[in-house]
Order: C-alpha cells, then structure tokens, then sequence
C-alpha cells in the first residue's frame, strides 16, 4: 500500500497546536504520511511562547537527508526556520534533492506585529527560500514586511501580492486572515489574482491556523491536486478545524485538526474500530 508523503521543515511546538505538531495532524487528515525536520525546540502553550532553541544547521541538513534518501515526499511545507544559517542549508537541500510541491510560511512576524527574524535571516528567506517555493502563505504582517506596501484594502494586497510574485517569480498566497471583518485570501499566479471568498469564525481558539493551512495546502499537493485546488480544500479545511469549536487551554487555544476523523463509538464511550479488511 502506498501512501502520499509530505515532509514538514519546521519548529516544535509542546502543546500541539502549531508547527510540526498541527503539521503532523493536519497531513493525517488529508490521509498523507508526514515526517517532519525539526528546525527548533519552542517552550509555549496556549498562553505564548516562553522559551526557544535553534537546532544547528547541520542537523537540520542531516535530518532532511534521512528523509529524502529513504522515504521521498511528494510535498514539502517550511514553516519556522529560525536563523539565516538553517534557511540557507534548507535551501540547499531542496535543491540538491530537486524537492517538488514546496509550501513555503514565511514565519517572520507574529500575530501581535513582532519580528521573528533578524535582518540576516529575513535577507536569506527572501534570496533563497522565496525562489524555491511553488507557493509562499505569507499573513498581512508578512506581506507588508516583504514588500513595504501596507495592505489596507483588496486593491493594495493586490498590489503587494503582485510585487511579492514578481519578486519571487512563484505564486503567493496572501492570506487576509488578520484584515477586520474579513477572511477572503488572495492567491497570485501567473495567470492573475484569484480571491477565495472565507467564512470568518468567532472564536479566540485559532493557535497555529498559519502551520494548519500551509501544511494543508502541502497535503493538497501531495495528493495531486492542482494549486488552484489545494488552496480552496486546505481553505475549507481551517475553516471547519475553526468552526468546530475546540476549547482547550487556558489562552488562545488550537484549532481542532481531527474534526473530519473523530472515532465512532459505541455505549460507553468505547472506540468502535473500523475493522481491517480480511
């Protein structure tokens, strides 16, 4: 039996609602096989992040290679990288391996408008990763950082989006996810901007819908989809992981990734497994 692979470059996060954990999730339930490259260790949870530690560049390449020489992944999402010297060697081994179906999130500003990347490391994202991904999920704060354009309406994130195309010749995904009162998303390929019109959910529970959706679209990929197609199913998908309701932790708690697999069962509470074909 085979299986579609994807591979996720990204951090760690503890209480599984973001990076390689809601990577790992998400993948399951697009009914991919994920293996991950860890890129750090993150101390966080529902609350924030208290702590972090970049892993060296050489064993981010080494974990990259184990992957690529035994189990090749038909998608690859880069999500937290950390430092210039780990996106470089990223880079490196995306292009050594002749990697396919790339998904770059540029995690560079967080939701509050803080850096994550030093000015080294932004120069490195932007020179080595941009040009190698089929498709780049920056958030408005990304977006504006990348481009200088301050995306205040559809017109001026289409004029970033473009700039931000033209810049990396791929296309982009400009999430309007932060934007009030609004959740539609802008992809621009070469054949134009395509807005996906969204559904904006009330709730405080949206920790990791970046990893989520990037890693979806990756899965999409993975799986065969179309670009254009990837992106409106891996939408949806956040959209019901969102609209689901999960209420965990004591801050701004994760999305529910499992909501399409959740296990019949039967009086009791027992799991009512699927039986295995004979």
């Amino acid at each position: 039996m085979k299986r579609s692979t994807v591979l996720s470059i990204a951090g760690s996060d503890p209480s599984g609602g973001a990076g390689i954990q809601a990577d790992l999730k998400t993948m399951t339930a697009f009914g991919c096989y994920g293996m991950t490259a860890i890129t750090a260790v993150t101390v966080q949870n529902t609350m924030g992040v208290s702590g972090a530690k970049i892993l060296s560049a050489d064993l981010v390449a080494a974990q990259i290679d184990a992957v690529f020489t035994d189990i090749r992944p038909d998608a690859v999402k880069i999500g937290m990288a950390g430092n210039a010297a780990v996106i470089r060697v990223i880079a490196e081994k995306l292009r050594e391996y002749g990697a396919v179906n790339v998904v770059l999130d540029p995690v560079m500003v967080s939701t509050s408008g803080h850096s994550l990347l030093e000015p080294e490391a932004k120069e490195a994202l932007t020179e080595e990763l941009l040009p190698l991904a089929s498709l780049s999920t920056p958030n408005l704060p990304e977006t504006e950082a990348l481009t200088g354009i301050s995306v205040t309406s559809k017109e001026l994130a289409e004029k970033a989006a473009e700039a931000l195309f033209e810049k990396s010749r791929n296309p982009v995904l400009v999430k309007g996810g932060h934007r009030e009162g609004s959740a539609d998303d802008l992809l621009w390929t070469a054949k134009g901007p395509r807005w996906y019109e969204g559904r904006q959910i009330p709730t405080e529970n949206s920790h990791g819908t970046g990893c989520t959706l990037s890693s979806a679209i990756a899965s999409c990929l993975a799986l065969g989809l179309s670009l254009e197609e990837a992106v409106k199913e891996a939408k949806d998908y956040l959209t019901g992981a969102l609209a689901a309701g999960l209420d965990l932790g004591r801050g701004r708690g994760p999305v529910d990734h499992c909501f399409r697999i959740r296990p019949l069962t039967e009086e009791g509470g027992k799991p009512q497994w699927i039986p295995l074909e004979k």
